[in-house]
């Protein structure tokens, strides 16, 4: 049985794949011969297309992947040559979290997970490991966001023995994938390219290469098992299944098709089974991409609606014959949708030309669609069918739910009053960060507020409540006008201008 390793997104009996022990000891690693992957015996017509690397890094010819005469495949090895020189070991290293006595520990963490006696008052520098994949020359690496979540100092190895520092470029919590960018790196690194994860069937083969338990570049194939499956770990999940082995370490890793493209991320295990993995599609990775190279973090389309499944029963209560939809059970007041003039028990059926076969298929393909950009919603209101043009807002970070600030967010106020900006939806300045001590902090200012009015100014933007503060003169006191978060009421702060 695999040693069970903490992991901030372990949910009932699902576990992701965790970064790291981060400073726990696991128990005797049973499972390093535990979970045995199906072989791989697909017929398959293509060959690999990833150019591999010599120990040098000057680039070669990629190994061509035949299959045998007879159709079936009897070695991954010329598949395995020409892409695993692109899979790389990540090391994360964060500083200690000090605890008082075991407060906040769930009872029977420190003996489940081997926490060391006495660690609580002298905690250890937390290290964790998981995989990666390079997908260009210059060094851009895609892993999870939970391998690097809270690193202060990232390294990764290659399969070749060279390292690098890397800095984290952007990463999005709620799909699990994180942006890495490789400093001092060469230009003629080897890569992989990311497939079309919607072309792989139920029942293709698929090969995965990643460090579990530490152990560099090991390989495991299989099929895939499923599609679009929903472990309720987040509101976009959308996993592709997998019976090849995937254990702790695998996290980030790449999961390969035949031609040697990455068709998924390796990110999740159900704990306790054996040849139950998940990966993000390669089609969902490739669709964040721009934001997290340009900005650093992902914003999303919003439409303000509550939305649930359409069920034969409700299609009756509805005197409807859509046989899928998502109806729409609440509008926020004034949000996008409202403003469109979408309407409750409203069933929508497609939106931007994708079809909507559930409320997790809009909400997904919300996601995916640019804050401000007008789509075309589909659907049907008292059974007939109705388009509506909508304008999508921004969709905002909900109750507990972490976001991680785009790296040019809008227009920083000025560094001596311990606050930072971005542009709110439907107008303000959004007040993104706080610093401790500050004298923002003491005029009772917290993140996620919005500037309304600064001074008799009232404020339409970032840049507007930027100006404002920046040109009023030390010693002065002066009244802001703030709407505070999940709230349509305004409330006054006094801030003093140092």
């Amino acid at each position: 049985m695999a040693c069970s390793l903490p992991s901030r997104r372990f949910l009932g009996a699902l576990a992701l794949l965790p970064a790291a022990t981060l400073g726990f000891a696991c128990g005797q690693a049973q499972a390093l011969g535990a979970s045995n992957s199906s072989q791989a015996t697909a017929t398959v017509a293509a060959t690999a297309t990833a150019a591999a690397a010599t120990p040098s890094g000057a680039p070669v010819q990629p190994a061509r992947f035949n299959p045998a005469t007879s159709g079936t495949v009897t070695s991954l090895a010329p598949l395995v040559d020409s892409v695993k020189g692109s899979v790389v070991y990540v090391e994360v290293q964060a500083r200690p979290k000090r605890m008082s006595g075991m407060q906040g520990l769930p009872p029977g963490f420190a003996e489940r997970f081997g926490m060391p006696p006495g660690m609580q008052g002298n905690p250890q520098p937390r290290q964790g490991l998981g995989s990666g994949f390079i997908i260009d020359a210059t060094g851009t690496v895609l892993t999870n966001n939970h391998v690097v979540e809270g690193a202060d100092a990232v390294r990764v190895k290659l399969e070749d023995g060279r390292s690098f520092d890397a800095e984290v470029l952007g990463r999005d919590p709620l799909t699990d994938v994180a942006l890495l960018k490789l400093k001092g790196a060469p230009n003629n690194l080897p890569f992989v390219p990311l497939g079309d994860s919607d072309a792989v069937r139920v029942g293709d083969a698929v090969m995965a290469i990643g460090n579990p338990f530490g152990l560099d570049s090991s390989v495991s194939a299989g099929i895939l098992s499923a599609r679009a499956r929903d472990i309720h770990s987040g509101p976009y999940d959308d996993f592709l299944q997998t019976d090849a082995a995937i254990n702790p370490g695998n996290s980030g890793g790449p999961l390969f098709n035949m031609k040697g493209e990455v068709v998924g991320m390796n990110t999740a295990i159900i704990g306790g089974a054996s040849g139950i993995g998940f990966a993000v599609p390669s089609n969902l990775i490739r669709a964040l991409l721009p934001q997290l190279q340009e900005t650093g973090a992902v914003r999303r389309g919003y439409l303000g609606l509550a939305i649930q499944d359409l069920t034969p029963e409700l299609a009756r209560a509805l005197k409807v014959d859509a046989a899928k939809g998502a109806v729409v059970s609440g509008i926020s007041r004034g949000g996008p949708g409202d403003r469109a003039g979408l309407k409750e028990e409203d069933i929508i059926t497609s939106v931007g030309g994708r079809a909507v076969e559930s409320a997790g298929t809009l909400t997904r393909a919300v996601a995916l669609l640019k804050p401000d950009s007008r789509v075309k919603v589909e659907l049907v209101r008292g059974g007939k069918p109705l388009s509506l043009e909508v304008t999508l807002g921004t969709r905002p970070a909900q109750r507990g739910e972490e976001e991680v600030t785009p790296r040019n967010f809008t227009a920083p106020a000025t560094r001596k009053l311990g606050i930072s900006l971005r542009d709110a939806e439907g107008g303000g300045a959004q007040i993104m960060e706080v610093e401790p001590g500050s004298p923002a902090e003491r005029a009772g200012l917290m993140p996620g507020m919005v500037l309304v009015q600064v001074g008799d100014d009232k404020v339409s933007s970032a840049s507007d409540a930027a100006n404002t503060l920046s040109s009023v003169k030390s010693g002065a006191a002066l009244l802001l006008r703030v709407r505070a978060p999940d709230s349509e009421s305004t409330v006054l702060r006094a801030l003093e201008i140092p």
